[in-house]
């Protein structure tokens, strides 16, 4: 099949929806189709067989461009956090008009069911995103500090600078160390970044690296830790149990939906005193950080190119009848 990806992020971007556009674009061709990425898809455009938009809200109206050119094609829509979270609530009327036009909903984790409207349960699906393995050459060795990295652009969503904040509540003698990668969403970021790295010790942020630094960070780091408000699902925590690296996550759907409800490493969002707790826990507690190492372990295997190819390609035979 001939199939349009569109995602609004732009080929330059290292962004989580162009990072899953780039995946699929290659686990589709793999499977046999031919795949265009695009910002946006209008009427005057190259036909497809299908259409695949990441981003209800941002991607409407190449949504409704192709739905009402090809009212008989499939369209499969790819809700993000964003798209759950806010633009339900605060664009109900674009957001619910891309979700009426989809074919299938494809959720990136397991609670997405939760928070939309029942009568789209019926064609909702879930695709796990996948990792590859750290190369042997990545491993860790024996470092002098106790790393916990933080992986994502610095934004509102992110509540980015939460582990920072936090950093600073441990005990004096702790060893732990916040290494931030990312892109500053915008110029006060920045500058709340480096604000943070003049008179925090025990901060650091790197700023907007390649994958293969985000990879040496996996592998000097003791643990990940994620502190979002929001997340439709984030690739780095498939990313860090591929990597067999323990999690410390705030405790909303969108990770929840991928460690469990019932995974010990969850602290209440937005909260600095219990995440410095956690830390501190993981930091002195052998069997707690052990515990946590194999809960992400065993989710591992979740997480395989294999499986997201796979979870991908049944949506696509169920609304094409096309394998």
């Amino acid at each position: 099949m001939k199939m349009a990806l569109v995602t609004p992020a732009p080929p330059s971007s290292l962004s989580g929806n162009r990072a899953t556009a780039r995946r699929w674009s290659r686990l589709l061709r793999e499977a046999g189709h031919k795949i265009d990425i695009l910002e946006q898809w209008g009427v005057e455009d190259r036909s497809y067989d299908l259409m695949i938009a990441l981003h209800a809200w941002r991607s409407a109206a190449s949504i409704a461009a192709f739905a009402n050119r090809f009212p008989d094609r499939a369209l499969i829509i790819v809700l993000t956090g964003t798209d759950i979270y806010r633009f339900q609530h605060t664009h109900p009327k674009v957001t619910r008009m891309s979700l009426a036009y989809a074919s299938a909903l494809i959720g990136l984790h397991a609670n997405v069911s939760h928070n939309i409207p029942s009568e789209f349960h019926t064609i909702l699906h879930i695709v796990y995103q996948s990792a590859l393995p750290l190369a042997t050459t990545y491993r860790k060795t024996v470092a002098r500090d106790f790393t916990l990295c933080v992986v994502g652009h610095l934004r509102e969503e992110k509540d980015s600078l939460r582990a920072a904040e936090a950093s600073r509540l441990l005990p004096v003698d702790s060893r732990i160390r916040i290494v931030q990668a990312g892109r500053a969403h915008t110029s006060d970021w920045a500058v709340a970044a480096q604000a943070q790295m003049s008179n925090n010790e025990r901060y650091s942020w790197l700023g907007e690296v390649s994958q293969t630094a985000v990879r040496h960070l996996y592998a000097r780091s003791q643990a990940m830790v994620i502190t979002s408000v929001m997340e439709g699902g984030a690739n780095v925590v498939s990313e860090a149990c591929v990597a067999g690296l323990p999690i410390i996550a705030s405790n909303i759907p969108g990770n929840t939906g991928l460690l469990g409800q019932d995974y010990p490493g969850l602290f209440p969002t937005g909260d600095s005193v219990a995440l410095a707790a956690m830390m501190t826990k993981f930091e002195s507690d052998f069997a707690f950080r052990s515990l946590l190492t194999d809960r992400c372990r065993e989710l591992a295997s979740r997480y395989t190119p294999e499986a997201e190819k796979d979870a991908l390609l049944a949506v696509i035979h169920k609304v094409s009848g096309v394998e």
